[in-house]
């Protein structure tokens, strides 16, 4: 294909489109394999949060995770029906509820884990580790930047 076919030089030069369009495969191939293993990214999102932190509130989840409450709770239902989570009263305030993972959710964080080590791996297949380090230390300070902390 000469240059001609494949689009503007301006657009094959923009960093922000070159970046869009990245992030726009790799999340396509996430959701593709997360649906797979019959998850979405935001139940990768509280079983993970929960495996590090422990057990936590509705309110911390939702602050650790940057999902919305009102969508919190639809995601702990869905986690709750699955037996991967448990939810009940906190003993030290019955006004809200903690969150805990169960074995369940263990395995299946596991099991999302190496999902999504084996799409980066295709998403990142032609970049060396020194270049796959870069990207993640550019990428960091992007995000830290425009002030989102990971």
């Amino acid at each position: 294909m000469d240059d001609s076919t494949t689009g503007a030089q301006r657009l094959r030069n923009l960093r922000t489109r070159l970046l869009s369009q990245a992030a726009m495969q790799a999340d396509r191939r996430v959701n593709e394999e997360l649906a797979r293993a019959d998850a979405r990214k935001w139940h990768f999102a509280v079983l993970a949060t929960l495996d590090e932190f422990g057990a936590a509130s509705q309110a911390e989840l939702s602050d650790r995770t940057r999902i919305y409450r009102s969508d919190l709770v639809a995601v702990i239902n869905e986690l709750t029906a699955r037996g991967q989570v448990d939810r009940a009263p906190d003993p030290a305030d019955r006004r809200r509820n903690l969150i805990t993972l169960t074995q369940a959710g263990r395995r299946q964080l596991r099991e999302l884990d190496k999902v999504l080590a084996e799409v980066e791996e295709e998403v990142l297949a032609p970049l060396s580790p020194v270049e796959r380090k870069q990207l993640t230390d550019l990428l960091t300070v992007l995000v830290e930047h425009h002030g989102q902390p990971m």
